[in-house]
């Protein structure tokens, strides 16, 4: 008779009611992960029977390695050359798209110092010569400003590159005069900017339209968990979809639309970066950046980012780049 009630109360739980499964994210503390925080907030990987908790971290390639050493199950920060390393000998692979560098839209500015703008670096096409702040040698700040030395023009070898390790620590060389010239996204930049502290020369998307930041994850998970790895994209996408709808309409002037989706989005992200900051809203609306329609996946620009890395001797592998991909779980561009 006991064994025939606790067959009916079982019955009687809701669908899903078992544990949800675990899934560590390893993400930059930043604005730039934000349909994850969205969807995070709005229990879309709760819906997905997904129990996701945040790592953070201070730059890209210690995502990655995290990823190899078992600390965290999924990552999306930007590809690196240590990424592209590891995805060559076939231990990750990119599921999915993130942040996308496009024409059009504020994401990642060419921030230089006021010394240097007023010494002549007025203008993109002059920095060869100078000192830029990067994070590390292989990061997306050394692959930006080496597509950016292509497209106008300029010896990458002229710039003198200072590896500091965090991103933080660039906004700081920067500001100190102790480079001429870095890469921040809108969020900083824009206040920097604002303020009279540094100047804003021009914006990574309108030179070098990229896919700056992806989801990936280990082989491993993809063989033996792809179920789960379909309801963690699925939760994901519904996050892009509501971050769209906040921040990327545009008006038939081609401005942005701020209504009531956005001001629902705004607490969303505040709970985890610029939290308890007044101009936490400005901040952001300043530094949304721009995210494809389903996250998808820029598959043609993820195979040049690896033809640049393998021309620097960055990237030592000769493997298909599209092998570093499974596109099953999310669409491609």
């Amino acid at each position: 008779m006991k064994r025939m009630l606790v067959a009916a109360l079982l019955l009687t739980l809701p669908f899903g009611a078992h544990a949800a499964d675990p899934v560590r994210l390893g993400l930059l503390h930043t604005l730039s992960p934000a349909p994850f925080y969205m969807a995070q907030e709005s229990g879309y990987f709760r819906d997905e029977g997904i129990d996701l908790t945040f790592r953070f971290f201070d730059a890209a390639q210690p995502i990655a390695a995290a990823a190899v050493s078992g600390d965290i199950d999924v990552g999306v920060t930007a590809l690196t050359g240590g990424f592209f390393n590891l995805a060559e000998k076939g231990t990750l692979k990119v599921i999915g798209g993130g942040l996308h560098e496009q024409k059009g839209y504020e994401g990642s500015a060419i921030l230089v110092s006021n010394q240097a703008f007023d010494a002549g670096l007025t203008s993109i096409d002059k920095l060869g010569g100078h000192s830029f702040a990067i994070t590390q040698y292989g990061s997306s700040f050394h692959y930006m400003v080496g597509r950016i030395a292509e497209a106008k023009g300029f010896d990458i070898k002229s710039v003198t590159l200072r590896p500091v390790q965090q991103v933080s620590n660039m906004i700081a060389a920067l500001g100190s005069g102790q480079v001429d010239a870095t890469i921040a996204i809108a969020s900083q930049a824009k206040p920097l900017a604002a303020s009279g502290q540094a100047h804003i020369l021009g914006w990574a998307g309108d030179v070098v339209p990229y896919q700056i930041t992806a989801v990936f994850t280990t082989t491993g998970l993809i063989d033996t968990k792809p179920d789960l790895l379909k309801r963690f994209a699925k939760a994901y996408q519904r996050g892009v979809t509501d971050y769209r709808a906040a921040f990327l309409r545009l008006d038939a002037a081609g401005k942005p639309v701020n209504d009531a989706k956005t001001d629902a989005a705004i607490p969303l992200i505040t709970k985890y970066v610029f939290t308890g900051d007044p101009a936490a809203r400005e901040k952001i609306l300043a530094g949304v950046g721009y995210y494809d329609e389903g996250a998808a996946l820029d598959v043609a620009d993820i195979v040049d980012q690896v033809r640049w890395f393998k021309a620097q001797g960055l990237v030592k592998g000769e493997g298909d780049p599209k092998a570093m991909l499974d596109t099953r779980f999310m669409p491609t561009r």
